[in-house]
């Protein structure tokens, strides 16, 4: 996923921004987000440090997990390529912004939120480890929480 966002982010580098909404809250809350998606499972794939905290899963779920996995990714570069050059990384409006109606954007609201919660759910039924397959859901829930709560 992070693959998909290089190119999308130099494609949009050249569409002018009108309006950033940026915060320390929000590069916060993105970096909460790298941890439990990407840092955490590393640490578990390549040290032994979190295999205290494993569990066994039949090994067909590990088959789901690639499943919902692929579907994920396909999802994510899906909302990325809808999004063309409207895309960034934090909130942020650019010149001839518009909203998105077509593709996926047609069927789901917001196809990449759905996909990084896929990604928790497939990572939950590759990496049967307690801290390392929850992680990232445990981050999203957290994030979540704090933007509802920012926004009421």
């Amino acid at each position: 996923m992070f693959i998909f966002r290089l190119f999308y982010r130099w494609r949009s580098k050249t569409n002018q921004i009108v309006d950033s909404r940026k915060t320390t809250l929000e590069i916060l809350l993105l970096f909460l987000a790298f941890v439990g998606m990407l840092v955490t499972p590393l640490i578990y794939v390549f040290t032994p440090l979190l295999s205290f905290a494993d569990y066994q899963l039949p090994s067909w779920m590990g088959w789901a997990g690639v499943i919902v996995l692929v579907v994920a990714f396909w999802l994510f570069w899906r909302s990325h390529a809808d999004l063309g050059r409207n895309w960034s990384y934090t909130l942020e409006l650019r010149k001839g912004h518009q909203l998105i109606t077509s593709g996926v954007y047609k069927y789901i609201r917001h196809p990449m939120y759905a996909a990084i919660w896929m990604w928790g759910v497939a990572q939950v039924l590759l990496l049967h480890n307690w801290i390392a397959g929850w992680s990232h859901l445990l981050s999203a829930c957290f994030i979540s929480c704090v933007c509802r709560a920012k926004n009421k």
